[in-house]
């Protein structure tokens, strides 16, 4: 086994050594500034740009596919009666809890409004030996968590019990969950930093990281060039972050993440492929979203939940390129790049991007695999 040679099918495979100085741990000054590591998946060399320079690598009639989901203010920090410190991480609202809809408003798999307004919540819980049923935290006046039931996975079911709009109490007095490996409390420039400028419909708690390199001027630029913009749902979960502990990665539990896809996006995107134009994923969640959807190649429109684990050998049924962040080693997300690029040629990109001081994780570079 000592001398195996690596090809991605286990998962030690994807571990790499990252100097903690290298993980963004802010985002940089302008959005689009950011660098950006080109990867031919043709094997042609790496290019070493910017992330405004993407106009030069689309063409009239690619389709752009963004994920439009929201960043919630779902950590909660409080205090129980006998003063003692709690956190609570709201991951989803629980199923048939939720407030109605605005009719004018599309909705997701939850639906925005209602998402806003829930108040019975799955949620994480810390201290988790402290926060028993029946124990109320306060978090503001006029705004606690009752603890309610148990959850799978050590979780908890919460009610959150809020004098007049759930969504106001959450903007009020929610915390934007940021990644733990950023080592670092929220600060008030990551309520517009750890978005991308097009999110709209609420549920993740974790960024779709490499939509946020796009700014407003930089999307009309692509609209302007003939690109077709197309946007899909996939609220992330607290379970991007976790590490693959098996060394088979057909043991790992794979976590499961709602998604939706409007009957207009999914007839543009099966129009451009039916023409032999080109399908972008701005990220990882929404490749998981389109190959999820897709059956024999054909997106279908609607929501779900998927559990779709991207990994070597896979085949892609609708994605042509790949705009992605730097992820971290043995995780899902890292082998969904390498299914789509190659494991050796996603792995040398690792190491030409260390090599030249790229910035990692959420807030880092990106590269693009196309």
């Amino acid at each position: 086994m000592a001398n195996r040679v690596k090809d991605g099918s286990r998962v030690s495979d994807y571990e790499y050594e990252l100097p903690p100085g290298r993980i963004a741990r802010y985002p940089t000054e302008r959005r689009d500034q950011s660098r950006l590591l080109v990867v031919p998946r043709g094997g042609e060399p790496f290019e070493h740009r910017v992330f405004s320079d993407l106009v030069d690598l689309l063409s009239p009639g690619d389709v752009l596919v963004v994920n439009e989901s929201r960043v919630s203010p779902a950590r909660l920090l409080g205090r129980k009666p006998t003063g003692a410190p709690s956190e609570i991480l709201l991951l989803r609202p629980v199923a048939g809890t939720e407030a109605p809809e605005d009719p004018g408003v599309e909705s997701s798999s939850a639906g925005a409004a209602g998402h806003d307004e829930a108040t019975l919540w799955e949620a994480l819980v810390r201290p988790g030996g402290k926060l028993k049923p029946g124990r109320l935290v306060n978090i503001a006046p006029g705004f606690d968590v009752e603890i309610v039931d148990g959850a799978p996975g050590g979780g908890r079911i919460v009610r959150l019990v809020v004098d007049g709009s759930v969504r106001e109490a959450l903007e009020a007095h929610g915390h934007v969950p940021l990644p733990p490996y950023l080592e670092r409390d929220d600060e008030p420039l990551d309520r517009e930093r750890y978005q991308t400028v097009y999110a709209r419909v609420p549920g993740s708690v974790a960024a779709p990281t490499a939509g946020l390199h796009f700014t407003p001027e930089l999307l009309d630029k692509i609209d302007e060039m003939g690109v077709e913009r197309v946007a899909v749902t996939l609220d992330v979960g607290v379970g991007t972050f976790r590490p693959v502990e098996a060394e088979d990665p057909a043991e790992h539990d794979m976590h499961s993440e709602r998604y939706f896809v409007s009957a207009e996006a999914s007839a543009a995107i099966n129009l451009a492929r039916g023409e032999g134009r080109r399908i972008w994923a701005v990220g990882t969640t929404v490749v998981r979203t389109l190959e999820s959807a897709a059956h024999e190649g054909v997106v279908g429109a609607g929501g779900g939940v998927t559990d779709l684990f991207v990994r070597l050998p896979f085949r892609f049924q609708v994605v042509d390129g790949l705009i992605t962040n730097f992820h971290l080693p043995r995780s899902t997300l890292l082998m969904l790049v390498a299914a789509f690029g190659g494991y050796e040629r996603t792995m040398e990109a690792y190491g030409a991007a260390m090599d030249e001081g790229y910035r990692f994780y959420s807030y880092g570079d990106a590269m693009v695999v196309g």
